[in-house]
């Protein structure tokens, strides 16, 4: 078996992840320039430069970025594994996963999580909603693209948006639109009566930019279901993140479109109505990420699993689908 130098594989690890020798050698308790001397010591054993240094700059060449991401990998597996025969009981595990996600559905599962299974510590890491898949940034990952071959990826939602408000602006709703506010909130898919693109133009819609990329694009898809454009006379709120639209929904200040894990905590039935009207499928759909070739680690297998289920507890999914 043809290894490079062992002890070299650690500190290139931690200077790719860390971006600085400096950091790197405070980390692994070592000097600066035992760091630069066992670096200097890999690239000479394989033959390629693994950084580039500009001053007091440092960046991985290509050659090193690929590398970072099998070594990561191989080094992490080693780690798991020995933490395993040794009897570790902590299980740490790194999730990527986007804001309004982690917000609205990770965080406040957290405690039933630590219930569960206590020997998990669980880091959250913010990301974009298309995180680079990579060791080096995270365990798991919660994504909408299920582009690396690498990864296994399981089904955990089918977006779709519809318009909510709050209850004290759904009984000014109401009120304008001449309605009896109870009848009209029994049937959200339309049992007892529907609220029309046009009704629902008359009243502020709050826009998240993000969905789509472009200013009221989630507000246009909408209308679209109903082969209309937003109405010249609709007043358009702006805001950059769902997150945003739906806490001013929540202080009353019109209607928005949200999904489903946005309205996952206990307290959001009594503060939100959500609109008898139809749905908007994006045709986004979020997946639970991680590398394949690490599928039977202890603590992924252990929070996927527990994922899949809160998925499927909180609704997001059904049991069947796949």
């Amino acid at each position: 078996m043809k290894l490079p130098p062992l002890r070299t594989l650690p500190v290139f690890e931690a200077v790719a992840r860390l971006n600085s020798f400096s950091r790197a050698a405070d980390e692994l308790n070592i000097s600066q320039s035992a760091v630069s001397h066992q670096i200097k010591a890999l690239e000479t054993y394989l033959g390629e430069a693994l950084f580039l240094r500009n001053g007091r700059y440092l960046t991985l060449t290509d050659e090193g970025r690929s590398y970072q991401d099998s070594i990561g990998s191989a080094l992490l597996q080693i780690e798991r594994a020995s933490e395993a025969l040794l009897g570790e009981e902590t299980a740490r595990i790194r999730l990527a996963v986007f804001s309004s996600f982690a917000v609205r559905w990770v965080i406040p599962r957290l405690p039933a999580l630590k219930r569960a299974h206590s020997q998990v510590d669980l880091a959250l890491e913010m990301t974009g909603e298309s995180p680079q898949l990579s060791d080096r940034v995270a365990d798991c990952f919660i994504t909408i693209h299920p582009e690396s071959s690498a990864f296994t990826y399981d089904l955990l939602y089918r977006e779709r948006l519809f318009p909510i408000c709050s209850r004290q602006f759904w009984q000014r709703v109401c009120e304008s639109l001449g309605l009896n506010s109870a009848a009209a909130e029994d049937g959200p898919d339309g049992e007892a009566m529907t609220l029309t693109p046009e009704q629902i133009a008359g009243f502020p819609l709050l826009s998240t930019h993000s969905i789509y990329g472009r200013e009221s694009g989630d507000w246009q898809a909408w209308f679209q279901v109903a082969d209309q454009g937003i109405p010249a006379h609709a007043r358009v709120q702006h805001f950059s993140h769902m997150l945003m639209a739906l806490e001013a929904a929540r202080f009353h200040q019109g209607i928005a479109l949200t999904n489903d894990y946005m309205l996952s905590q206990e307290d959001d039935e009594a503060a939100f109505v959500r609109l008898p009207c139809h749905t908007l499928i994006t045709g986004d759909r979020f997946y639970f990420a991680h590398k394949t070739s690490r599928r039977n680690e202890p603590g992924i297998r252990l929070l996927r699993r527990w994922v899949m289920d809160q998925a499927i507890a909180s609704g997001l999914r059904s049991a069947s689908e796949g």
